[in-house]
């Protein structure tokens, strides 16, 4: 679940710049559904963008923007499944579990740590607490400052590591888009190459960092509620512990990392070196 590509390592879904071997493209009804798919999704990305930039000249804050982008970007991380499914039907010529991996990172990340980690309630109290509903309803009606309940804790979302792997997708996301789409028509224009193969180098790094930042204050919570865990006894006599489960994720970034780090750095001299001895023999 590592490593999720935040800045552009993606695989190609089969859309290469490359041009050593000439694949075989797809049929003009996967191709129109393909342009389709990926014009949706550049529009989807371009929607969470302008959601941040007003949130931020409306709040005059960087601070809880995830709130104003909240459904778009799960929908459209969401949305990115299909990706899969398209190197499953041999829509795109990719590999189905290089993208399968890289895309369920993201949607991970989405859902199993952004969303799921949600700031805990007086609820939790009343399991080992007889009375407690009582107690609940009254502190509800009339809530008391000077009493501290050590079972709530603050939302992931507040955290400002959450945007920042939000603005490196978006930014990756809007630019990966659109240059499928261009590829697809046989029409890309050098600038969205460029970016493709060139922003990653900044935006890669900040996404890891936020993403890496945004699991590791979801720690605490996980290991003070048990959230996805299962303990034993049970009739299946299985276990798992989802807060080892997130400090393996973490782990497992310091060897991927780097080394889509530095694909992506060796297909970047490979596509704009190309280009530009393009250009030169024209």
């Amino acid at each position: 679940m590592a490593a999720s590509g935040s800045g552009g390592s993606r695989a190609d879904n089969g859309y290469s710049s490359l041009p050593p071997r000439r694949r075989k493209g797809p049929g003009a009804l996967a191709t129109a559904y393909l342009v389709i798919y990926n014009v949706v999704m550049t529009a989807g990305w371009l929607v969470i963008a302008v959601g941040l930039v007003r949130a931020y000249l409306a709040k005059g804050s960087y601070h809880s923007l995830y709130y104003s982008i909240e459904k778009p970007l799960k929908f459209f991380q969401t949305g990115a499944l299909l990706e899969i499914l398209h190197c499953a039907f041999g829509i795109v010529p990719s590999s189905v579990v290089l993208t399968a991996f890289q895309v369920m990172s993201r949607v991970f990340l989405t859902w199993a740590v952004t969303h799921s980690v949600k700031e805990l309630s007086l609820s939790c109290l009343c399991a080992a607490m007889p009375g407690c509903s009582l107690l609940l309803l009254s502190w509800k009606i009339f809530p008391l400052s000077f009493i501290h309940f050590p079972c709530i804790q603050a939302q992931v979302q507040t955290e400002d590591s959450v945007l920042l792997f939000v603005v490196a997708w978006t930014i990756t996301e809007i630019i990966r888009y659109s240059f499928y789409t261009f590829s697809l028509l046989n029409h890309l224009p050098y600038l969205i190459k460029w970016a493709r193969y060139t922003l990653f180098i900044v935006l890669y790094p900040m996404g890891v960092s936020g993403e890496l930042l945004t699991i590791y204050a979801a720690l605490p919570f996980v290991r003070q509620s048990g959230l996805y865990s299962i303990s034993l006894p049970n009739k299946y006599n299985f276990s798992f512990d989802y807060y080892t489960f997130l400090i393996l994720v973490m782990i497992s970034y310091i060897p991927i990392f780097p080394q889509l780090y530095f694909h992506m750095l060796h297909q970047r001299r490979k596509v704009l070196s190309h280009t530009e001895e393009h250009k030169k023999s024209e």
